[in-house]
């Protein structure tokens, strides 16, 4: 399923409402082309290498909604990761945003240049992994469900156990850190919250879907005629993560508002699966990390969101850091990923003694 910028640029319009489609054009002066690996993006030199890898889910097999359990994965290996045979990295993990997959982000961010431009202003070298998501709604809001496959597992079992397994890194919690955008940076925080024994850093940016309530004038979105067939934007992806039901052919999941009735049963598993609603439960895992970053653009509508999280975050007294800046949803993704994620995990991931 080919899934681009371009093509996407219509869809990204009609989602808009939904608050966190990733509709952003490459950045200005990114070149476009083939790099190494087949994968397209900015021809600019680097000196690292990135690769394009394949994945199986163990955890993802016999999802119904019929999506493979092989997933891509793009990897970026630092300068030195091949002429220092015995030196090992840290590893960050990003997470995508909804709607389209990680090559897509990885091209916007580009991500080899962006890395080494922020190593010549003083980060450590680190391994970079993005996997990719993208399922037949689009997204799968990084969740765990029958419809859509367990991908909390995937994630933060599974997918770490190959790169550890397959790369030189440094294999424990202290230097492993994770983040994401938009859907991305939700999947973080949930995942974040689930596993705290694999990551000890988490940077969600911007993140979507901090609170999710569907009888709250999402009318038609969260919604499906007297058929079943649900209304359009993203609720197809966030009912087969949130409110699955292997019984309910063939979308297998349920629906909070059918023909303009709320069922207040599917909605509380809406807000269930709501970061707002589960850092009451999980504030003491996030307590055990060394160090947890949030950003956002004050131009972005989910700033509400975001700003509750921090206010819950320091409600809890879970350290963080909460940064706004000028900007929208999209508009300094790439720019904010070279100039203060990258940094933020060069600063507090554990990096073995040279």
């Amino acid at each position: 399923m080919k899934r681009t910028l371009t093509t996407l640029t219509l869809a990204a319009a009609m989602l808009l409402s939904a608050g966190f489609i990733f509709s952003q054009a490459p950045a200005p002066g990114a070149a476009k082309g083939k790099g190494p690996g087949g994968i397209k993006g900015s021809t600019a030199p680097f000196k690292g290498k990135m690769e394009k890898i394949s994945v199986h889910g163990k955890s993802l097999e016999g999802n119904l909604e019929g999506d493979s359990a092989d997933r891509d994965v793009f990897v970026y290996l630092p300068p030195s990761y091949g002429t220092q045979p015995n030196r090992r990295y840290p590893v960050v993990y990003f997470l995508h945003g909804y709607g389209i997959g990680a090559e897509a982000y990885w091209n916007l961010m580009t991500v080899p240049q962006s890395a080494e431009a922020a190593q010549a202003a003083g980060a450590k070298e680190m391994i970079l992994v993005h996997p990719d998501s993208f399922t037949v709604h689009n997204g799968s809001m990084y969740s765990n469900s029958p419809t859509t496959g367990d991908w909390e597992s995937f994630m933060a079992e599974e997918l770490v156990a190959y790169i550890d397994s397959h790369y030189r890194t440094v294999a424990t919690r202290a230097s492993r850190g994770l983040a994401g955008h938009s859907m991305g940076g939700y999947g973080a925080f949930r995942i974040g919250m689930k596993f705290p024994q694999v990551f000890s850093s988490l940077y969600p940016m911007s993140s979507c879907c901090l609170m999710n309530n569907p009888n709250s004038g999402l009318g038609g979105a969260a919604s499906a005629n007297g058929k079943g067939k649900a209304g359009g934007g993203t609720t197809p992806a966030l009912a087969a993560a949130w409110s699955a039901n292997p019984g309910n052919p063939p979308t297998f999941y349920d629906l909070p508002v059918v023909d303009g009735e709320y069922n207040a049963a599917i909605g509380a598993k809406w807000y269930a699966n709501s970061p707002l609603a589960m850092v009451d439960q999980y504030w003491t895992n996030l307590k055990k990390y060394k160090a947890v970053k949030m950003d956002i653009g004050l131009q972005d509508g989910l700033l509400g969101g975001n700003r509750d999280m921090d206010a819950s975050l320091t409600r809890l007294g879970v350290k963080h850091v909460y940064e706004t800046y000028e900007g929208d949803h999209t508009n300094r993704v790439r720019e904010r990923f070279e100039t203060k994620v990258l940094p933020f995990f060069s600063e507090n991931l554990d990096f073995p003694a040279r």
